[in-house]
């Protein structure tokens, strides 16, 4: 069974006294790489009822990126571990702890260190970094009071929302559909899940109101499918594809033979066209008899003719030696042009020519979080990244992305993609250098190509935004973070939704048993102006987007709802039980003395 809530947030804030003594909260970090910086540097930055956090962090000996890694930031005390085993968590002062944070980039590893982390502290918030969702899926089955978070999924909104020339994220991924904030004449009606906030008096904003007809700002779902004049619009650049045969055509034949072997071919022809032309010139015939002449002297060598003049005998001969050569490089050319035609078929090296669409460099975690979305709005994407074998490239295949391996800091790679006719370039790989090299040569192939850039560094990615004019510079380590810090001091929250000066709140409460809610309808969660439901999850089965209203809410289910700050906090009361009541009062105990 969950631990209530409210004992959650009295350890939180430091209510239970330390095994120390120490009344702060504690919390441990697991890291070594930038997003371990900078959650404890949030951390660090937070307030609390007992004044600021205790943060440990637990690093191996050695560092293992050229990034800060929150060993060196002040006010942390440190721990090396090259395991993280029981005796590891007993050395970082574990027992007790408010909350522990795992945030290394292995999924199996992060689940073998929360099972260890258990046996020293049973009662403990648990915040763990993992990709895989069917890893997360039974984690949180084992660790009920836990918040099982992705980087790349929080970052990538940002990402699409930079791609996609928005101002700000205003999508999000939840419970495997793609959520998105718009204006409901914007959407297909089936693909609005619920209303946001009326708009139509900028004096007297509405959010969530009691009729979600009138609301005129809405919640809603990206589906791939486009509106219908996009769909015109996009069969329109097919259309003129299909009357550029010539152009793909050119394409293709550029891409069949290596380099050598079609400058020697072409050479060769050239030296018997001009061979043919002196023939006819000396053997006084037509232009047609003088084509056939040629071909046939050439190709079989026929037709000796010992009374011809000399110059016409020895072009002949020569004619003849060329044709012995042209031949075997007829053979090479077309056994290299199978050969290079299935490998580039293979590695995506040969795409049509495209318009209009997203490249995007990289299939690593991030890379695929944002396939994956741009690929729900209707996106069309070209993928790039130097293995064959990425994170995402089964996924690309599953989607029909276009998948091109290569090195995408070289420019022909680039040429493939069309990266100088698309609307943005996101640049995601893990390599920074890489990652530069392509954002440089793309501008320079179009200097008002959007251009998103994923650097490692933070300050580095400023800098790079002001010396190269790259407008969008991203850090997913930064951009993370405070979510990761937010779910150690409180809930994990989904998304924030900003409408005009109201902030909505999406996130996902557990139904507590013994509760208000425990066995009443599911029609008692929504409030009107306040509190209003997306969507209803029992234990161990899939999210239920359009649950009956009437259905009777059981513990252990979870409520995913949109909510104003107040209305969050009056559903946090109504799914948690009332706690005990206080013990009487006692004669009043020493005041301790200022630290």
């Amino acid at each position: 069974m969950a631990e209530p809530l409210r004992d959650r947030a009295r350890r939180a804030t430091g209510w239970r006294l330390r095994m120390n003594g120490d009344e702060r909260p504690h919390f441990v970090v697991c890291g070594s790489d930038p997003l371990a910086y900078w959650v404890v540097r949030s951390l660090l930055a937070t307030d609390s009822a007992d004044g600021r956090v205790r943060v440990t962090l637990v690093v191996p000996a050695r560092r293992r990126s050229e990034g800060p890694d929150g060993r060196d930031v002040p006010g942390v005390r440190v721990v090396t571990a090259e395991r993280l085993d029981e005796a590891a968590f007993r050395r970082a002062g574990l027992a007790g702890a408010a909350g522990l944070a795992l945030l290394n980039q292995d999924d199996v590893g992060n689940m073998h260190a929360a099972l260890c982390a258990q046996e020293v502290e049973s009662r403990l918030r648990l915040v763990v970094r993992m990709f895989n969702t069917n890893l997360a899926d039974g984690l949180r089955q084992l660790f009920p009071d836990s918040a099982v978070l992705s980087d790349a999924s929080m970052a990538a909104p940002a990402f699409v929302a930079a791609a996609l020339g928005e101002v700000a994220p205003t999508h999000f991924r939840h419970a495997g559909r793609t959520l998105y904030v718009a204006r409901r004449d914007d959407v297909r009606p089936q693909d609005v899940v619920c209303g946001l906030a009326v708009t139509t008096d900028p004096d007297l904003v509405r959010v969530l109101p009691a009729d979600e007809a009138a609301a005129d700002v809405v919640l809603a779902e990206a589906t791939g499918r486009p509106a219908g004049t996009e769909v015109a619009a996009r069969r329109l650049v097919r259309a003129r594809r299909r009357r550029q045969p010539a152009a793909v055509l050119l394409r293709a034949v550029r891409h069949f033979a290596t380099r050598k072997i079609g400058i020697a071919v072409l050479v060769l022809l050239g030296v018997i066209a001009v061979l043919g032309w002196l023939n006819a010139r000396a053997a006084d015939v037509s232009w047609s008899e003088a084509v056939y002449l040629t071909l046939v002297t050439t190709l079989t060598g026929q037709d000796p003719d010992v009374n011809k003049p000399v110059a016409a005998q020895v072009m002949q001969v020569v004619l003849n030696l060329a044709g012995l050569a042209l031949i075997p490089l007829i053979t090479a050319a077309v056994v290299d042009g199978v050969v290079n035609a299935r490998l580039a078929l293979h590695a995506g090296r040969v795409q049509p020519d495209r318009s209009g669409h997203v490249v995007l460099v990289g299939l690593g975690n991030i890379g695929t979080r944002v396939m994956a979305q741009l690929h729900d709005f209707g996106v069309e994407v070209v993928a790039i990244d130097k293995n064959a074998d990425a994170r995402g490239a089964a996924l690309a295949h599953r989607l029909g992305v276009p998948l091109i391996v290569g090195d995408a800091g070289r420019e022909e790679t680039l040429r493939s993609a069309s990266v100088d006719t698309c609307q943005a370039l996101v640049v995601v790989s893990t390599d920074d250098g890489t990652n530069l090299r392509a954002a440089l040569i793309a501008r320079s192939l179009d200097p008002d190509l959007r251009v998103v850039l994923r650097l490692f560094d933070g300050d580095f990615a400023e800098r790079i935004q002001q010396a190269f004019g790259i407008g969008i510079s991203r850090s997913v380590s930064y951009l993370a973070a405070p979510s990761f810090a937010a779910a150690l001091l409180d809930r994990a929250v989904v998304a924030t939704i900003p409408v005009d000066r109201h902030a909505l709140l999406v996130t996902e409460v557990p139904v507590v048993a013994g509760s208000p809610l425990d066995g009443r309808p599911l029609s008692a969660v929504a409030r009107p102006g306040e509190v209003r439901l997306l969507a209803y999850t029992r234990p161990n089965q899939k999210a239920d987007w359009t649950a009956d209203p009437r259905m009777v809410i059981q513990a252990g289910d979870r409520l995913t709802v949109v909510a104003r700050r107040a209305g969050l906090t009056a559903l946090l009361r109504e799914t948690t039980p009332a706690p005990p009541p206080a013990p009487p009062a006692g004669p009043p105990a020493a005041r301790r003395p200022e630290e």
